[in-house]
């Protein structure tokens, strides 16, 4: 009797082509590590609410800041936490509540607008930067010159100058503010463009545009998304730094760093006018900080197995 492990195997000039290997996909991969993350759910969760509630809750209760309610009405100035004034009132009668959603509402969209403009101009910019000799001995000079100069003062003169605004802020915080991605964006192309299969595509001729999109932006996902991921916090911290120095928003535009202002001089007095606005800062820039990291780190093709 014939040992069945022993058997002939049937011939499949097909099976050689086969590969035994997992599929792989780079995006499925990457979000599985996130949302597996320990505690990812709960700050996507947290991070979604205060979102949804930053431009919903405004739009409900009608609160716009050029509007004194109860001015004349002191029965209704510094009430205290309540079922109908969960953050109290300020001094001219406004919910906090209503303001501490409507400034919420104004630093995310500064935030993720600055962050949006800043980011595409530096990963742009770096590109072709890495790639051109002669871009490169233009743009470090113009780098080192506005390297030298701290962005806070830039942004101080340029808010003088233009005055306060929600776009003049918006402005002056994307002046210069991709020149440090760009330049991280550079070094990092510096290190891979001289790899064989770019040697390859320039030799045959390949346009510029497409060594840039095709050869290089692809395998700086995770180095984009980490610049990404730590722009944001820190556009909404410019944001708030700016207003409560009184040189960012115009008074009628409600934002946290307003409030932050206005409400430090009652801190003796009413603490929780103060609070309100730095808790929701805390929460926000916080939350999307760890989210960012989160992503960063699934992104990075090295951590995937």
């Amino acid at each position: 009797m014939r040992d069945p492990r022993f058997e002939f195997a049937p011939k499949d000039g097909r099976a050689t082509e086969t590969i035994a290997a997992p599929t792989y996909s780079y995006w499925r991969t990457v979000a599985e590590q996130f949302f597996n993350k320990k505690g990812m759910p709960a700050l996507i969760a947290v991070v979604a609410s205060v979102a949804l509630a930053a431009f919903l809750q405004p739009l409900m209760s009608g609160y716009d800041p050029r509007v004194v309610p109860h001015i004349n009405d002191p029965s209704m100035r510094f009430l205290g936490i309540s079922r109908q004034f969960p953050f109290g009132t300020d001094d001219v009668g406004n919910s906090v509540w209503d303001v501490v959603w409507a400034g919420t509402r104004t630093s995310l969209v500064i935030g993720f607008l600055v962050t949006g403009i800043n980011s595409l101009l530096g990963i742009l910019v770096g590109a072709f930067w890495g790639f051109s000799k002669k871009m490169d001995a233009v743009m470090l000079e113009v780098y080192n010159v506005v390297n030298s100069v701290p962005d806070i003062l830039l942004i101080t003169v340029l808010m003088y100058l233009l005055g306060a605004g929600f776009w003049q802020l918006v402005f002056a915080m994307c002046v210069t503010g991709w020149m440090s991605g760009a330049y991280f964006i550079r070094t990092q192309v510096m290190m891979i463009r001289d790899r064989e299969y770019n040697l390859v595509s320039r030799t045959l001729g390949t346009p510029l545009y497409k060594m840039v999109t095709r050869n290089v932006l692809p395998y700086l996902v995770s180095v984009i998304t980490t610049i990404i991921a730590g722009q944001i916090p820190a556009a909404i911290s410019m944001e708030v730094m700016l207003s409560f120095l009184g040189i960012g928003l115009s008074v009628e535009t409600a934002s946290l760093g307003r409030m932050i202002s206005k409400y430090s001089s009652y801190f003796s007095g009413y603490p929780h006018l103060f609070w309100a606005p730095v808790s929701m800062l805390a929460i926000v820039t916080v939350s999307l900080y760890l989210m960012g990291q989160a992503i960063a780190d699934a992104s990075d093709p090295k951590k995937h197995r």
